[in-house]
């Protein structure tokens, strides 16, 4: 039988920082941020960074090649490694606002707790880098704690390091702290395929070479793909291809250049396979494209 997690404070919490307006909270401790939609969104797409992703109320839905979670009230989505994802909020409304709050991961400080958590449990459950769980009260409580110091600076200033430290040290051995976890491991196939997935993010517009990218990563290039795919859902051609979509849909909002343009300034060859891949991707062809592009936060 499923616990149940009383999210009731953070709720309170979150609700303090908004007017009945839809957006994103301001003033809140360092890495914290909390979104709030009063109705159901279109696709959007964005780079998701390393955060743990708590959803309060409404739902969502977001993907990354063959991986899909569906997001209600008291699930958690952690985001190991940066992912181009599309996303949908799927229920919202003026009386029950989609609501969630996102604190952003630091890597290093994952690192520095790798000596005190190397030899602690794992839960078996299957890795990958878009990992969902219900909500635990092991990483819940001190995330409360930690969102409560938005109303003193100067416990925020003195306690908040400590605080933010125990939460990555919760996540790190919680059910969907697997993949995290594997990060830890110099020479894991997670923290390979992260060095692949830099190189990729910092040279998405030019021709891509898988083997290039396997001996970044220290693998064949065999093995390269099947764990680039464990790890991520997608391929990496597949993941270079989001990643300039992603990029075009902003410069396209922007609207200070044509499709011709935006397909050559994002590393596409063709403006007519850009055209048949966006379509394809945000089901509407890029001159058509006017929403605006979501930040960098899976909220």
């Amino acid at each position: 039988m499923e616990t149940q997690i009383d999210l009731s404070r953070l709720t309170d919490l979150c609700g303090r920082h908004f007017n009945g307006i839809s957006g994103e909270a301001k003033d809140l401790p360092p890495g914290l941020s909390v979104l709030r939609r009063q109705a159901p969104s279109d696709i959007e797409a964005a780079i998701y960074e390393p955060v743990v992703c708590l959803i309060l109320q409404g739902s969502k839905v977001t993907s990354i090649g063959d991986q899909t979670v569906s997001l209600r009230r008291g699930d958690a989505l952690l985001v190991s490694h940066d992912l181009p994802v599309v996303s949908r909020i799927i229920e919202a409304s003026a009386d029950v606002p989609y609501l969630a709050v996102v604190l952003s991961l630091d890597l290093s400080l994952v690192r520095s707790l790798y000596e005190q958590v190397a030899d602690a449990p794992v839960p078996e459950t299957r890795r990958r880098s878009l990992s969902k769980g219900r909500a635990e009260e092991s990483w819940l409580e001190p995330l409360i704690r930690y969102f409560e110091l938005m109303d003193n600076p100067l416990d925020a200033r003195v306690l908040g390091p400590s605080i933010r430290r125990e939460i990555h040290y919760r996540l790190l051995v919680s059910s969907i702290g697997t993949m995290l976890r594997d990060l830890l491991v110099a020479d894991s196939h997670a923290s390979r395929v992260a060095k692949a997935i830099r190189k990729v993010r910092a040279e998405f517009r030019s021709p891509l070479s898988v083997t290039d990218l396997a001996r970044t990563a220290g693998m064949s290039a065999s093995s390269f793909h099947e764990h680039f795919r464990t790890v991520t859902g997608t391929t990496p051609l597949q993941y270079q291809k989001d990643l300039r979509l992603i990029e075009a849909k902003a410069l396209l909002v922007d609207r200070s250049r044509t499709v011709s343009q935006v397909a050559f300034a994002v590393g596409y060859e063709s403006p007519t396979h850009f055209s048949r891949d966006y379509s394809r991707k945000f089901g509407l062809p890029p001159s058509r494209q006017a929403t605006p592009l979501t930040a960098s936060n899976p909220a």
